[in-house]
This record gives structure tokens, sequence and C-alpha cells, in this order.
């Protein structure tokens, strides 16, 4: 059963935070059921800790089947969250845009014939960074963001408005297992660039014109370690002041500009310089 029943009380004010400000959502047994059944975008269903199971095992089996989160609360909340709908105990989170499949966000690249430029949170939570990030990507030129499922902002109303209309030009994939799809992105020939503050290579002496994956860390503790673990390098933004990080939004847009800079230099030139060395096991 994915429902997590041990839920921390400050995860569900956080989603439920990003829920009332989100346009889009389906509540009630039937219409939640009927919503998955039609491959309507869901980023998570609600489910009262007190719903019998024998009465939402039909939703249980189809969010299994499409791989979607699944989170377990007090029936008080959801009456807090939805007061004038009748819910049932369910309340779903709908995407305000459908996601993309990775293998989407790399055959863009090659439909351009440009070297891939993907952008990976890694437990981004805040939608306005998110928005922020997608609307950065939009004016770089990057071929798609990856998110994970689980403690990620999903495609929120809110997303899309601070986006200011990215959201419908730079393809979102949503996956399970950011560290698979980091490996999966090797094999297609990307090298992994992690940005991280106190890394010893600062990202302005890094090649960055080959094909790219970046990936930008939770705004308070960064990249997680098996994130960091799998990544080709690590790249640091200079800080001179006393605060030493930047907010993520603002931290991925430096990064892409330099890549931009940079591909536009080994254009002007005719050709790529040689990607930076990476460990063993790269593709």
């Amino acid at each position: 059963m994915q429902a997590d029943a041990n839920a921390q009380d400050d995860d569900w004010q956080s989603e439920a935070g990003a829920l009332k400000n989100e346009e889009e959502y389906v509540a009630g047994k039937h219409p939640v059921l009927e919503a998955l059944r039609a491959g309507r975008s869901i980023n998570k269903i609600f489910l009262s800790a007190q719903a019998q199971r024998s009465l939402v095992q039909p939703i249980l089996e189809e969010a299994k089947t499409r791989g979607i989160v699944v989170q377990q609360v007090d029936k008080s909340k959801l009456d807090r969250l939805v007061p004038d709908m009748q819910h049932q105990g369910v309340v779903a989170q709908a995407a305000a845009v459908a996601y993309a499949d990775v293998d989407e966000l790399l055959a863009r690249a090659a439909e351009r014939g440009e070297a891939p430029l993907i952008v990976l949170l890694d437990e981004v939570e805040d939608p306005h960074n998110l928005g922020s990030i997608l609307r950065t990507a939009d004016c770089t030129g990057v071929h798609g963001v990856i998110v994970p499922k689980r403690r990620s902002a999903g495609l929120t109303a809110v997303v899309a408005k601070t986006s200011a209309g990215a959201v419908e030009y730079v393809p979102v994939a949503r996956v399970a297992n950011l560290v698979q799809t980091m490996e999966k992105l090797k094999e297609a020939g990307l090298w992994i660039a992690g940005a991280d503050v106190g890394a010893k290579e600062g990202f302005y002496e890094t090649n960055l014109t080959g094909p790219l994956a970046i990936v930008i860390g939770n705004e308070g503790q960064g990249l997680s370690r098996l994130v960091k673990e799998r990544c080709d390098f690590i790249l640091s933004l200079p800080m001179a002041g006393q605060i030493n990080s930047l907010n993520a939004s603002v931290a991925t847009g430096v990064i892409l500009y330099e890549v931009v800079r940079q591909r536009g230099q080994a254009a002007a030139k005719g050709g790529n310089p040689p990607p930076p060395a990476s460990p063993p096991g790269h593709a």
C-alpha cells in the first residue's frame, strides 16, 4: 500500500498549502477514480485515515499502477481543505499541465540538433522556485526539467502562474527515482553536474558545452547524498558575502546563463572543447 500512515504533520502543512492554491483538484471517491482511469495527470492523492479500505481499494490499485503517491491524513484535515465539498475521504491534487517522459526531453534536443541541456531538481519543494526555474529554463533553451514524485513541487496553478507561461513551453518529467534517472541520462551520453556549496571547482572554469544535466538541490539541505555521489562533477558559485548559498531558482539561472555563454562561444569557434574528466562508470 502506497499510503504513508505515519506522514509528518509538517509535510501535510506544506502539501495542504500548495493544494489550497491549486485551481484544479478532484474530491470524492468516484470523481477521483474516474480521473485516474481517464489518464488525468495527478500529483498526489490524499486519503482519509478513517476511510474503509474496501471502498478505496480501486483507487489504491489505480494509483499503484500509475505510480501516484497516496498519503494518509486525518479526515478533519480534508474537511478543512475542501470545506464546501463532499470529499468522501479522498482528494486528488491534479497537475495544471501534463507531465512528459524523460525520453521526450532527449528527443526534443535531438529534433533541434542541439546538445541536450536538462535541469534536475532534487527535492525542490517551493512551487515559486519551480515556477521561476521553468521561466529561466525557457529563456535559456533548456530542453526539459525533471522532478521526483516525492518531496517535490508539482505542476500546480501556483507554478504555472510563477512561470509566466513557461510551463506551457518547457516539458517537465516526473520520475519515481532521481538517481536511476541520472544513470539513464548518463547512458544517453549526458554529463551530470551537481550544484553544491563548497565544491572545489568553480563553474566558470568548467566546460559546460556538451550534453549536460544540471542538478539543483533542496532549498535548505542542498543535494542529497546519493544524488551528489552520482554526479560526474560538482560545481560551486563564487560567494563573496556573508550568506553562503543562493536561492535555488537564482542559482539555476546563474549556471544556465553560463552554459548559454559557453555554448555561444563554442558555436562561434566552430566546435565544442572536450568535457571534464568523469569518474569510472560513465557511459
